[in-house]
């Protein structure tokens, strides 16, 4: 199962009704001993689980009840990258304040949390989930208290964060892109041409018209392409078209298979490797340096300084302020006319 439940392990098995049930087991193997069952349902197998080995109740009125509902009820309902990322947080988040009650934490232990934490950006994604579950755990009824950073929201109480600035010049995206395969190419046009974020690069279906349709895995938003329109798209999609492939996503390997996460990882830092290398082997020790800082989803701002303005740029990766454009994406000035 987890860490936290050392010994703890499940079974699912698919009976002839078609039904899926899960069986809880205390594993004892290294024990010599045989395993103990502890039944189907999730709570009643922890509770006898933390009898067992630890031979004491389980305490209730914590964080840690908030923290394990959301992991086993909420978790699983999003999407893999964005679950990934939250249990890394409450593994920073649960031996701190896993054990506290929830009158013992104010605002001052938040801000206390913040000062102490290294890596000050990290610090203020466990935080934001933090209250994402606090607010959860009201609705379950495990606490009547408010957030204690409640109505804060502007003051600037968290650390203080620094956008990445990174320009996607063309001498870099050439760079990289001469040494990736057909595969990364069709990628990196197709995420620097709509600005497309990488997950919605690999889910997009291809299109049986001439209409790229798009429904954004992060906000849901849905946005149109017009193919024919761009001879970037119109190229990516003519290739997927002479590929014979048993899946409906327009990025494809030649042999028709999907394109995962790792294979793009895989075949980018293979590229950008290679490119650096050339780079250094011409003298051109800050290319070099600025290949090995770009990253794949960097496209995305390439995009964003493809646009002819902020405004399009805004609208092209679908931002609901053209301040985060600004401030996040697009590194292109402004042009501006004289008063006189």
């Amino acid at each position: 199962m987890t860490g936290k439940h050392p010994g703890l392990r499940s079974h699912t098995r698919k009976r002839k009704s078609g039904k899926v049930r899960t069986y809880y087991f205390l594993d004892r193997r290294t024990e010599g001993l045989p395993d103990v069952p502890l039944g189907t349902d999730y709570d009643a197998a922890l509770k006898k689980y933390t009898e067992i080995r630890e031979r004491a109740p389980r305490i209730a009125g914590t964080l840690l009840e908030a923290f394990e509902r959301y992991e086993r009820k909420i978790m699983p309902t999003l999407r893999a990258v964005t679950a990934r990322g939250y249990r890394q947080n409450l593994t920073r988040l649960t031996p701190v304040f896993g054990p506290a009650t929830w009158d013992s934490i104010r605002f001052s232990t938040l801000t206390m949390y913040l000062d102490k934490r290294t890596a000050k950006t990290q610090g203020n994604r466990e935080l934001s989930l933090l209250s994402i579950i606090w607010n959860k755990a009201r609705r379950w009824g495990l606490t009547d208290l408010p957030w204690p950073a409640a109505g804060l929201e502007r003051s600037g109480w968290k650390n203080a964060e620094r956008p990445r600035e990174f320009e996607v010049t063309t001498a870099l995206f050439e760079a990289v892109y001469a040494d990736g395969d057909q595969v990364l190419r069709d990628c990196m046009d197709l995420s620097s041409a709509t600005g497309m974020r990488l997950t919605d690069c690999r889910e997009i279906v291809l299109p049986r018209d001439d209409t790229l349709r798009l429904k954004a895995s992060k906000t849901g938003k849905r946005g149109e392409f017009a193919i024919s329109a761009s001879p970037v798209l119109s190229a990516i999609v003519a290739r997927r078209r002479a590929v014979q492939a048993q899946h409906l996503m327009l990025l494809s390997t030649p042999t028709g298979h999907p394109v995962s996460a790792t294979m793009l990882r895989d075949r980018y830092e293979l590229a950008r490797q290679r490119a650096a290398l050339k780079a250094y082997l011409a003298n051109d020790d800050e290319l070099a340096r600025q290949i090995k800082a770009m990253v794949l989803r960097d496209m995305r701002k390439r995009a964003a300084d493809l646009a002819d303005d902020a405004g399009e740029a805004q609208q092209l990766l679908q931002h609901g302020s053209r301040a985060t454009t600004v401030r996040h994406y697009r590194t292109k000035a402004e042009r501006l006319k004289p008063a006189r």
